[in-house]
């Protein structure tokens, strides 16, 4: 499944490993959001590793699931990431 995640988190020590595991898994669209495309498990592994970098009640991050039809529609304005997305998972 393809997925926007998005994230918002409060200090910068959470938000620069949250960012560096989901490099792992994706491609940073935004300064705060990746595409990723992910199985069930992976997906669940991330939101295991994910739970250890967040605090519930000052952070968030959002799974946005896609279709994959959707995902050729993508619209970009501006600036164009420099790499495509497969639906191959990069897992750090």
């Amino acid at each position: 499944m393809f997925y926007l995640i998005c994230y918002d988190i409060v200090l910068d020590r959470r938000r620069n490993k949250v960012a560096h595991l989901l490099e792992g898994y994706g491609m940073r669209v935004q300064k705060s959001v990746f595409e990723c495309v992910l199985t069930p498990d992976q997906r669940d592994m991330l939101q295991r590793r994910l739970n250890r970098y967040i605090k519930p009640n000052e952070d968030q991050v959002r799974f946005y699931p896609l279709s994959p039809r959707y995902r050729q529609k993508v619209l970009v304005l501006g600036l164009q990431p420099q790499r495509e997305v497969d639906d191959v998972a990069f897992i750090v």
